[in-house]
């Protein structure tokens, strides 16, 4: 059912407001329009809740700071303060307090922006009861566990979907995903191979209202380019030699769901702009089709690689980028986070051991000691392998040292002076992405010392052009 005016409300609920039990949580209403803002008073107090109100953003910070608020619903436009200037200082001021915008002017772009500034949610007018007592439950739900609401010891750890954390960097992240969980925007996830990018992705889809529906994982690098299109796309019978069957894309089967587009780099420009059409009309066409089929999928795209530079080399497709980079989450190495690494050693360590029929009991101070020197070069993945690798080799109830097999770091040691050493290939491979970049570092430094930090020099001995090693030292903030 739509809201549509304060008389349905009369109708549907009573005509009198009964008051809600003392403990209860307590919601602020802000908007300049007595009508709306009645109504909803109307509502939420016969939905339990005590409810306050207030026709202006300057009201409603008064109310706030004097008030234990669990929850603001504020309409956008309103004179003066708008509700978005409202949100910002209510996140200065109570970081953790959810806030829900409403408006009847509604536009994708209003919506993300207010997304982006810390809003919970996004409602706009009419909308339905059961829409808006959802949003109101999701809300308190969160603000009650929110570790900014309610101070936590410094050791708390968080956990979201399949991740685990403590610190702050992540937790940034695992507040977000909620947020923009069921708003059909795309969102890019960039960051260095190992770091999480798709588990970031399987959460925003399991938090969202699409989590009923498929998602669908596609590593585009991993698919050969003759064969990405119709894998994709689907293609019809007869579209080419030995397509005796129609087949369906896997846009097709994702449909209804998220499609998340792994090592989204790799796509060729051939098929760019066909991601393009998808992105913007919600419809492609099968190889061999002569139809467009339209289809409903959210599409989360992750890549390690810097997509941006791709795109001044014009590698990428500029318009494809802006369609995929409406929301931005940048995964933070674990080199960033190094607080996190005895958490995900020990939550690694239980699941191995379990695995493996083994009882060991935990990891030396020693151990411990080498994997926090350690700069994982291949994130928590190279991690997790490493501590799987380890309970196999290990025959104590201890991890000890030995048991670990940290090949790489000797490579990263080596090169620390510029010099590149006589490369052999781990037995568990590598992170060539990463390893080339330190190399690039390295070389940038020192040109920079032999050039007497003179960069149009630098930029000589490198045979680079200077905005090209302008760009790269940006790149590394040297």
């Amino acid at each position: 059912m739509k809201i549509s005016s304060l008389d349905e409300v009369a109708c549907l609920n009573g005509s009198s407001v009964s008051q809600s039990p003392g403990g209860k949580p307590r919601i602020l209403v802000v908007d300049d329009d007595e009508s709306l803002k009645e109504f909803l008073e109307i509502l939420l107090a016969k939905e339990g809740y005590e409810v306050c109100s207030a026709s202006k953003g300057e009201e409603a910070l008064k109310i706030i700071e004097a008030g234990d608020i669990s929850l603001v619903i504020s309409d956008i436009r309103m004179p003066g303060m708008d509700g978005v200037e409202l949100l910002r200082k209510i996140k200065t001021a109570r970081p953790g307090l959810p806030v829900v915008l409403i408006t009847a002017f509604a536009s994708l772009d209003s919506a993300v922006a207010a997304m982006k500034e810390g809003a919970w949610d996004y409602l706009t007018k009419p909308f339905r009861i059961e829409e808006l007592r959802e949003v109101v439950e999701r809300a308190l739900d969160s603000s009650q566990g929110n570790p900014l609401l309610h101070p936590s010891p410094p050791d708390k750890v968080y956990r979201l979907d399949a991740m685990v954390a403590k610190s702050h960097a992540m937790l940034k992240i695992f507040q977000l995903i909620p947020r923009i969980a069921s708003i059909p925007s795309s969102v890019l996830i960039t960051g260095e191979s190992g770091t999480g990018k798709e588990l970031v992705a399987r959460a925003i889809h399991n938090q969202g209202k699409r989590k009923d529906r498929p998602f669908i994982a596609v590593n585009c690098g991993g698919i050969p380019e003759n064969l990405l299109e119709s894998e994709l796309f689907g293609y019809c019978r007869g579209a080419f030699t030995g397509a005796a069957h129609e087949k369906k894309g896997l846009f097709l089967l994702a449909d209804g769901g998220t499609i998340f587009l792994d090592e989204l780099g790799e796509l060729p420009l051939s098929l760019q702009s066909k991601l393009l059409r998808v992105v913007q009309q919600k419809s492609f066409m099968p190889v061999g089709g002569t139809r467009y089929i339209d289809v409903d999928v959210r599409i989360i795209a992750a890549t390690n690689k810097d997509i941006e530079r791709a795109v001044m080399e014009g590698k990428f497709r500029e318009d494809l980028f802006y369609r995929l980079n409406v929301i931005h989450i940048r995964m933070p190495s674990l080199r960033e986070r190094p607080e996190d690494i005895p958490l995900l050693v020990q939550y690694f360590l239980e699941k191995y051991s379990k695995e493996q029929g083994k009882s060991l009991q935990g990891i030396s101070s020693f151990a411990m000691e080498a994997l926090e020197k350690y700069p994982f070069p291949g994130n928590v993945r190279e991690l997790e392998n490493i501590i799987e690798r380890s309970v196999a080799l290990s025959t104590s109830s201890l991890l000890l040292p030995e048991s670990l097999s940290m090949a790489r770091y000797k490579q990263r040691e080596n090169m620390q002076d510029g010099h590149i050493p006589n490369l052999e290939l781990p037995p568990d491979g590598m992170d060539l992405e990463s390893f080339l970049e330190e190399i690039e570092k390295s070389l940038l430094v020192k040109a920079l010392d032999r050039a007497q930090g003179v960069k149009t020099r630098a930029a000589q001995l490198l045979g680079l052009n200077f905005r090209s090693f302008r760009y790269r030292l940006a790149k590394y903030g040297l």
